[in-house]
């Protein structure tokens, strides 16, 4: 991966990449502690978590980007990302101020690129979240988890939380091993490998409940053609993060346009289903469990761990 900036020297980071330092604890990056390496751009530029189609999303995201074009008085420019390796390493590099990224990749982004997760979406009441469902197709002989034994097994890709890292190290308690009990397809992500299901190139697949939901809002499947045989506890979704070196007055701002956002009426109201506001969440205590599920997979947030998605 590429790098902006020398390795800084401090006492602690933690898990942070030698670019960063947290002398506070709270496992992001700290803001630069020189003034003249904040980082206050004349145009912003904003991502979206590539796990579909990144075009589909450049429209339902025009609302927000025009109301945080208002609030922080800046151009915002919408970047297409393919991958969540290519959405890190933008980033890292500087070319990406403020981005949505999923749920498993959000701790590499904040010990790889200094992104420092601020709000993801919720409902009125402060609810969030989704959960891993297990779908197979409705008229399937699986009718619970032990009987993936020796079927065709789709997991999304390697860095995904509900996609492959949860089934891996909550499976097991089930009744099933991955890699064991199964061999393990990556399809490459979600919708991959819900469509993989519907046409039978699967026999189950473990999937986010918000990817399939709006899949189905959208008419891709037939919910008819499929049922879910588990369904996990939540899990948090999505995490909206700014890069750690932003001015704090900047920082301030982009946090000002997320909370004050309303949903309603918009493209992105009607896709986030169930969702109304951007609630506030850190990273330290939201994604506790979410490391916890890492940590039990080996997972090491380095370059090579984010390349083998």
């Amino acid at each position: 991966m590429a790098g902006t900036a020398l390795a800084q020297d401090c006492a602690e980071r933690g898990q942070l990449d030698a670019m960063y330092c947290d002398a506070d604890g709270d496992l992001v990056a700290d803001a630069p502690s020189d003034e003249s390496e904040l980082d206050d751009p004349g145009t912003l530029v904003f991502a979206y978590t590539p796990v579909e189609d990144p075009a589909i999303y450049e429209d339902i995201w025009n609302p927000f980007i025009e109301h945080l074009e208002e609030v922080t008085g800046k151009d915002v420019q919408f970047f297409a990302v393919q991958s969540n390796s290519a959405e890190v390493e933008a980033m890292r590099s500087g070319r990406l101020h403020i981005a949505g990224f999923s749920t498993g990749p959000t701790p590499f982004a904040v010990n790889l690129a200094g992104a420092v997760p601020f709000a993801l979406m919720g409902s009125d009441d402060g609810r969030f979240g989704y959960t891993l469902q297990v779908y197979t197709q409705a008229d399937s002989d699986i009718q619970e988890m032990p009987d993936l034994a020796g079927k065709r097994i789709a997991h999304t890709s390697p860095t995904s939380n509900s996609g492959n890292l949860a089934p891996r190290a909550l499976f097991p308690a089930l009744g099933v091993t991955p890699d064991e009990d199964y061999e393990v397809t990556y399809s490459g992500s979600h919708d991959q490998s819900m469509l993989g299901v519907v046409a039978g190139d699967y026999d189950a697949a473990p999937v986010a409940s918000e990817v399939v939901d709006r899949m189905a809002e959208r008419g891709l499947y037939d919910p008819e053609e499929v049922r879910i045989i588990w369904e996990s506890d939540p899990f948090p979704t999505t995490s909206y993060a700014y890069a750690h070196n932003l001015t704090p007055e900047l920082k301030e701002k982009i946090e000002e346009a997320f909370f004050s956002f309303d949903f309603t009426g918009t493209a992105l109201g009607e896709e986030f289903t169930g969702v109304s506001k951007f609630i506030p969440i850190t990273y330290q205590d939201q994604w506790a469990v979410i490391r916890e599920i890492q940590k039990a997979n080996g997972v090491e947030y380095t370059p090579e761990g984010l390349a083998a998605e």
